[in-house]
């Protein structure tokens, strides 16, 4: 298990940007909207939302992605549970998450204020409604080992060619394993090893229009 913290510098706009990765952590043109356009719909959601729902996400980062799910899952009324469980290798320091997921409106920034005295965000993190685990470390290490399987999956790593580790075939693979059957995977990038490698671990794969600057997302079905 690694013991690095993310390593980051803010933009003008107060968009953070990884020094490790040279990659900012979300959208420079709204954060909010790429995970809905992305995550929620490239992976039908909410409407496939039900009690137990089981979301993993490769890359924690702000934590930006589990906010707007669970707010997701709120506003549907859906009854019952959200599991979210994200492999995170470079933990974000909580006083940089607030600072950085307080240019949003309308998120449940009360669960992550709840730990502020604490350096980084608790490993476990629940509540009526929910149930947040990040794993820390490399997730070639720490996926194969995790006994879960998610019904969507969100890959949201830095950029394939800044950050190609979390990407490889072996870990999309190791995806597809942990994937319920006929669970679903999105993310903003269309790279081309990074489609065959999900076609390779089982998901047939669609190039879909992407979210801002970027033409093209993929999106999957186990």
């Amino acid at each position: 298990m690694t013991d690095q913290r993310a390593n980051l510098e803010w933009r003008d706009s107060g968009v953070p940007v990884s020094l490790q990765f040279d990659d900012p952590y979300y959208s420079l043109d709204d954060g909010v909207a790429e995970t809905q356009h992305v995550f929620l719909r490239g992976n039908d959601l909410p409407e496939r939302f039900q009690d137990g729902f089981h979301v993993a996400e490769l890359g924690f980062g702000t934590g930006l992605n589990f906010l707007v799910t669970l707010a997701a899952w709120r506003k549907a009324g859906v009854k019952g549970k959200l599991h979210f469980t994200s492999f995170e290798a470079f933990p974000m320091p909580i006083a940089d998450m607030i600072r950085a997921l307080n240019a949003f409106e309308g998120l449940p920034m009360d669960l992550i204020e709840d730990d502020s005295d604490m350096e980084i965000l608790s490993p476990q993190i629940g509540g009526p409604d929910f149930e947040l685990r990040v794993i820390v470390g490399d997730a070639r290490e720490t996926l194969p080992d995790w006994d879960g399987r998610a019904d969507a999956w969100y890959l949201d790593g830095f950029s394939p060619a800044k950050n190609p580790e979390l990407w490889g075939a072996d870990l999309m693979a190791q995806v597809g394993v942990h994937t319920a059957k006929g669970g679903t995977v999105a993310t903003y990038t269309a790279a081309g090893f990074v489609r065959r490698g999900l076609a390779d671990a089982g998901f047939t794969i669609e190039r879909v229009p992407g979210f801002g600057r970027k033409r093209h997302m993929v999106r999957g079905a186990l």
